[in-house]
């Protein structure tokens, strides 16, 4: 919750005017509970999601990830209905299997690294090109996982994007 990745991916959505919340996964920072090998990370996106749906019932709710998060959170965001579209950076294609995605026809954006040690450029790029549209893309070159010196970039793609499909009825 507390990294440079996260932070400029929901000051995005705050600037589209999108329901915004950031949290730690069970036994990150002050939370409580233990790690759960993903498994029961995925009840706690679950819980943010219903959260989020009852504070704001008639708005379209889009799920951000980063990293862990994006393989815990997609997966979630991808079967739940009330997710209109999914956005994940830093995709950890290398160390986490993101197949799930292969079915999804909500839109994606997809925002990687072109140095990014955990999602390789070629790996994702495969990746990328086997799953349905509607998706996009955005590379940051010459950038790490963290997208060091590079954030605005990342918050510019998010922004954008959020805003065509949140335009969309």
């Amino acid at each position: 919750m507390h990294n440079k990745v996260v932070f400029r991916a929901a000051k995005a959505a705050l600037e589209v005017g999108a329901p915004t919340l950031r949290f730690n996964f069970r036994g990150v920072g002050k939370s409580l509970g233990t790690f759960a090998d993903g498994i029961g990370e995925h009840d706690d996106v679950r819980a943010a999601l219903d959260y989020l749906a009852s504070r704001f019932p008639e708005r379209r709710l889009c799920l951000l990830g980063f990293s862990f998060g994006a393989w815990v959170g997609l997966a979630v965001g991808a079967g739940d209905p009330r997710v209109a579209a999914l956005v994940g950076l830093g995709i950890p294609i290398a160390t986490s299997n993101m197949g799930f995605l292969h079915g999804v026809s909500k839109p994606k954006l997809f925002v990687q690294s072109t140095l990014d040690e955990f999602g390789p450029a070629d790996l994702m790029q495969s990746f990328y090109e086997s799953l349905p549209d509607p998706k996009q893309i955005y590379w940051v070159r010459g950038a790490d996982h963290f997208f060091a010196g590079k954030l605005e970039d990342v918050q510019i793609a998010v922004r954008e994007f959020l805003q065509r499909v949140l335009r969309q009825a």
